[in-house]
């Protein structure tokens, strides 16, 4: 996937600027990718010099101008091919994962710290999707609302995002334990 797709789909809900898509991405896309508000600035001037999207400068009183982006037929039609197209498996990527294979090694006390700091930033990722969600679905029950609710696919998207925070905080909780209890056991602190 290429970043100008994540951009298409996030225009899809509405017409954004630049500053807006930035906090849509910060909230609700950033539990499948990620980005800079630069690199969005610039996808959207690529996006819209290609004609995937159309932008429109408003006038604000008192307030810089701005300029609000909104996908075209071109836009549309690009998303729809590159949904059609088969999609990649997953692979991570995080030095994270190259500290702990070699924590046995190099020490673990700093590794044990990282993984506590990772578990902590999880929990907040874990509450402000919970909240987000409980928004999404405003006080329908969450099951009815996956049955009958008008658009679920950020909804579906948030849930995944949720299960990943989750099974990352467990790992990093569970791998912290380990570690820890094994400097104990052999005498390192």
């Amino acid at each position: 996937m290429a970043l100008r797709h994540a951009v298409l789909a996030a225009l899809l809900d509405a017409e954004y600027s630049g500053y807006e898509l930035a906090k849509s991405f910060g909230i609700g896309v950033s539990n499948f990718w990620h980005a800079s508000p630069q690199q969005l600035y610039a996808e959207l001037a690529k996006l819209e010099k290609e004609g995937l999207v159309a932008g429109r400068q408003v006038v604000q009183e008192g307030r810089p101008n701005k300029r609000l982006f909104q996908v075209t037929g071109s836009g549309r039609a690009e998303l729809e091919a590159f949904a059609t197209a088969p999609s990649k498996p997953p692979v991570i990527r995080d030095d994270l994962l190259v500290k702990v294979q070699n924590a046995d090694r190099i020490g673990s006390a700093a590794v044990i710290e990282q993984l506590e700091e990772r578990a902590a930033a999880a929990d907040a990722k874990i509450e402000l999707l919970g909240k987000v969600l409980r928004k999404m679905r405003g006080d329908v029950d969450e099951e009815e609302f996956l049955r009958r609710g008008e658009r679920i696919g950020g909804y579906l998207t948030g849930l995944r995002g949720l299960a990943f925070e989750e099974g990352h905080r467990d790992w990093c909780r569970r791998t912290a334990a380990i570690l820890r209890e094994r400097r104990t056991e052999h005498g390192h602190g």
